[in-house]
């Protein structure tokens, strides 16, 4: 199950929960204050690469960008 992060829009808490897939928002209660007036929000994340080469700010080859 995934962890989704919501964020509360009554006492403007932030929460993780572990919930099925598409969970609800309308069925999503704020542990501080039992709101249901909740939103989901984007979460970080973060992997590891088997690659043990320093880190680059230089975009990898073959990458065109935007503009």
């Amino acid at each position: 199950m995934p962890v989704y992060e919501y964020i509360c829009l009554k006492c403007n808490e932030n929460f993780a929960l572990l919930q099925s897939l598409y969970p609800s928002e309308r069925n999503t209660e704020c542990p501080k204050c039992s709101s249901t007036e909740v939103k989901k929000v984007l979460s970080s994340f973060s992997c590891v690469s088997g690659l043990k080469t320093a880190p680059s700010s230089a975009p990898a080859p073959g990458f065109g960008g935007g503009g």
